[in-house]
């Protein structure tokens, strides 16, 4: 365990941020690998990837709510100096996951098909994106063991073994993408379907050298089958934490789902422009939300521990880094946001509605990224309740005036962009306002209950 309840604030964010930053970065190769191989076998293709990967954000809402819930509770147990407890939750999580792939193997493949015929543009765009899930759906289910190990390791303030196997594991998909998808050396094609299984097999790899650490070299948690059993109390203490941010990615998942919906008429290349853009997006996100991420242990140790006033100066830290970081990228999409799309398409319609999205969304960049640690502070204080309620008003402000510009004579995708980017700014300011109240509530008032949550 790494005590991050003593020393400079700072260096904690940077020596947290800077591996976890590189981790994401390999995660999103994942998808874009996958993309890039893909984009050789056409729009359709494209477009199918793409809007089967929105299916990705409601797994990603599961493994949020285990995710954060184990981190924050083993970063407080940290901060207390608690190791039974912190080895107690690692455990549950760990069934938690268990669980969940169960739950994910079967109901996914029950939903696979009625959900690409509701999105997709045509019937080539719907069959080429259940293809991919088909195969892509066990690496999906495998994430949970993946996320339970890392978040536990992120709660102790320790990244480097999560890094190290996640680029492993890319540079394994990255490998098998052209071998599997293109038939390169085995001269056998699978297309798309390949595209899937490579990331199934890469993640399947990653569990087993995860499993692997923990049994063998992790001493302040670690996997022992007397504590595997049923404990539902646990599994309420993982779930009052981690379920609210695991709903803000299903609103996220819904908002997508939304924009899929509204452009649809505009045809494939639309979605596939969309897809690439808003993939890329993500890609740039990755240094805001790696400071956040690194925010979330920091701040919650000093929580456990009763460090107030250093909770308050992770936040400021974070978000001066944050923002820093994010104006830098705001400044290039608005020169050049074309640098980001070109390597995966060529396709000059797809191309144009990819850089034009992402020239408009940067200007959000910034008020992304203070949600983003607005997001990771309300995990360190135990209460994630606020910027659930912070994701649901930008999906009400944004939805309804979506569906009804849909409608209108002369509708643009443009005019999209631009309320993607106000609905954004709003959000900003709700979760800035529900921090402070949350500041003021907990970390003055009730300084008992927080050191013990």
């Amino acid at each position: 365990m790494h005590d991050m309840t003593q020393g400079s604030i700072g260096r904690h964010l940077v020596r947290m941020a800077a591996p976890i930053a590189v981790g994401m970065l390999f995660q999103t190769l994942y998808v874009l690998v996958d993309l890039y191989f893909v984009a050789q076998l056409g729009d359709a293709a494209i477009a199918g990837v793409a809007t089967a990967g929105n299916l990705q954000f409601i797994i990603m809402a599961a493994t949020q709510v285990l995710g954060v819930g184990t981190m924050a509770l083993i970063a407080q147990a940290a901060g207390r100096k608690d190791q039974p407890d912190a080895n107690l939750i690692f455990n549950q999580s760990l069934v938690l996951a268990m669980i969940a792939m169960i739950v994910t193997l079967i109901g996914g493949y029950l939903v696979i098909g009625p959900y690409m015929a509701s999105v997709g543009t045509d019937e080539r765009t719907a069959a080429a994106g259940a293809e991919y899930l088909r195969w892509f759906l066990p690496g999906l289910a495998l994430q949970f063991s993946l996320i339970a190990m890392g978040a536990a390791l992120r709660g102790t303030g320790i990244n480097k073994p999560s890094l190290i196997v996640q680029m492993l594991t890319v540079l394994l998909n990255a490998l098998l993408a052209p071998i599997l998808i293109a038939g390169w050396i085995t001269h056998k094609p699978l297309g798309i379907a390949g595209a899937g299984l490579a990331t199934s097999i890469s993640v399947a790899v990653g569990v087993a050298l995860m499993w692997l650490y923990f049994h063998k070299l992790e001493k302040f948690v670690a996997i022992d089958r007397s504590l595997l059993g049923v404990r539902t109390d646990v599994w309420k203490r993982i779930l009052k934490i981690g379920l609210p941010p695991g709903g803000e990615f299903a609103l996220m998942f819904c908002y997508l789902a939304i924009i899929y919906w509204v452009i649809r008429h505009f045809g494939a290349e639309a979605q596939a422009g969309f897809g690439v853009g808003s993939r890329v997006m993500q890609a740039i996100f990755l240094p805001a939300m790696a400071v956040a991420f690194a925010t979330a242990p920091i701040a919650g140790q000093n929580v456990g521990g009763g460090r107030y006033d250093r909770v308050r100066e992770a936040f400021r830290a974070s978000v001066i880094l944050g923002s820093s970081i994010m104006i830098v990228l705001t400044l290039i999409c608005q020169l050049k946001p074309e640098w980001f799309v070109h390597f995966f398409t060529k396709d000059p319609a797809v191309l144009a509605v990819a850089a034009t999205f992402l020239h408009i969304i940067s200007w959000n960049f910034v008020a992304q990224g203070i949600i983003f640690t607005c997001s990771g502070m309300f995990q360190a204080l135990g209460n994630t309740l606020p910027g659930l309620a912070s994701s649901a008003t930008r999906l009400v402000t944004f939805a309804i005036p979506a569906l009804w510009l849909s409608t209108r004579p002369g509708f643009e995708l443009k005019q999209l962009w631009f309320l993607s980017v106000a609905t954004v700014a709003l959000q900003a300011i709700t979760s800035l306002f529900l921090l402070w109240r949350q500041f003021r509530r907990r970390l003055v008032e009730k300084p008992a209950v927080m050191a013990t949550a």
